[in-house]
C-alpha cells in the first residue's frame, strides 16, 4: 500500500502519484484526516488558503511520526492576494498556519485574467523558490495561454498545473500541452464531484471485471494518464481504498471506456471564474 509511484518534476523535485485532498474539510477534520493518511502511507497533502484548513493540515502533519522531509505539502495563493508583495505576505501567512519552514509546492489557485496580476504573483513565487522557502512552484486552473505568458515574461514554466480532470472532462488538449512543456498534470475533483460518475455503467462494468471499486478504477485511470491525483476523503476506509490502486492495470480499451462520456465541466471556467 505504501509503494506509491513517484514523479520527478521539471525542477528535479519529486511528487507521489497520489495524495490526499482536503477540500472542503474543517480544521478539525483536516487534522484527523492528514494524521491518519500519513500513518497509512500517504506522503502528498493538498490544501489552500481558501480552504480555511491550513492550520488543521499543519497540526495533522505535526501529530504524525512521518518525518517532515518525507511529506510533500501543497498550498495555494488565493485571488485576493494576487500581486507581488501580496503573494509574499500571503505565503508567510500560509507558512505560519501550516507550521512549516518551507512549502513543497506553492500554486496560484486561479489565474483571474480580468484582475491581471498573476504574472506579478508568479515573480514573487520565483523569488520564494530561489530563497528556498518553496521547493516547487506551479499553477492551478491555468490555460495554455496563461502558461505561455508566464514563460514569455519570466522564462520560468510551472512544475505543475492542477486542473479539473476526470472522465467527464479528460482535458486531452491541455494534457498534451503540459507534456510538450514538461509540466506535470495534477487532477482536482478526480472523482467528478459526486456519485454520478461512479454509477456510470461503463465504469461499473470495468470495476466488476477487475474486482475493484468504481472509485479505484477512476483513480487508476488518472495515474495511468500520468497525472498526480488528490482524492479527498475524511474516512480512513475510503483513504485506504483510494491508495490501493497500483495492484491492477487498465487495458487500453478499458482506459477508453472509462472516459467515454459526454464531456462536461463541473467547476469554474478558468477564463472567467474569479476566486477571491
Amino acid at each position: 500500500m505504501t509503494n506509491i509511484p513517484v514523479h520527478t518534476l521539471n525542477d528535479g523535485t519529486a511528487s507521489p502519484a497520489i495524495g490526499l485532498g482536503t477540500w472542503p474539510m474543517t480544521e478539525a477534520e483536516a487534522e484527523a484526516a492528514v494524521a491518519g493518511a500519513l500513518a497509512m502511507g500517504y506522503r502528498l497533502v493538498d490544501t489552500a488558503t481558501s480552504y480555511g484548513n491550513e492550520t488543521g493540515v499543519g497540526r495533522g502533519m505535526a501529530r504524525s511520526d512521518v518525518s517532515r522531509e518525507e511529506i510533500v505539502v501543497t498550498t495555494k495563493v488565493p485571488g485576493r492576494h494576487h500581486g507581488y508583495e501580496e503573494t509574499l505576505a500571503s505565503f508567510e501567512a500560509s507558512r505560519a498556519r501550516l507550521g512549516v519552514e518551507y512549502v513543497d509546492l506553492y500554486l496560484i489557485h486561479w489565474p483571474l485574467p480580468r484582475v491581471d496580476k498573476y504574472v506579478a504573483s508568479w515573480r514573487a513565487m520565483i523569488k520564494l523558490r530561489a530563497e528556498g522557502l518553496v521547493r516547487s512552484i506551479g499553477v492551478s486552473n491555468f490555460t495554455p495561454e496563461h502558461i505561455e505568458r508566464l514563460e514569455k515574461e519570466t522564462g520560468v514554466l510551472p512544475s505543475v498545473n492542477q486542473i479539473e480532470l476526470h472522465p467527464y472532462l479528460p482535458q486531452d488538449g491541455l494534457r498534451a500541452f503540459h507534456e510538450a512543456k514538461g509540466i506535470r498534470t495534477e487532477s482536482w475533483s478526480p472523482l467528478g464531484c459526486g456519485k454520478d460518475l461512479l454509477d456510470e455503467p461503463k465504469i461499473v462494468t470495468v470495476a466488476e471485471d477487475l474486482g475493484v471499486t468504481p472509485a479505484q478504477v477512476v483513480l487508476r485511470w488518472h495515474t495511468q494518464l500520468g497525472a498526480i491525483v488528490i482524492p479527498k476523503s475524511a474516512s480512513s476506509e475510503r483513504q485506504r481504498e483510494n491508495l490501493d490502486i497500483f495492484g491492477f492495470t487498465l487495458s487500453p480499451a478499458e482506459m477508453r471506456s472509462v472516459a467515454d462520456h459526454v464531456s462536461r465541466r463541473l467547476g469554474g471556467d478558468p477564463e472567467v471564474y474569479e476566486e477571491f
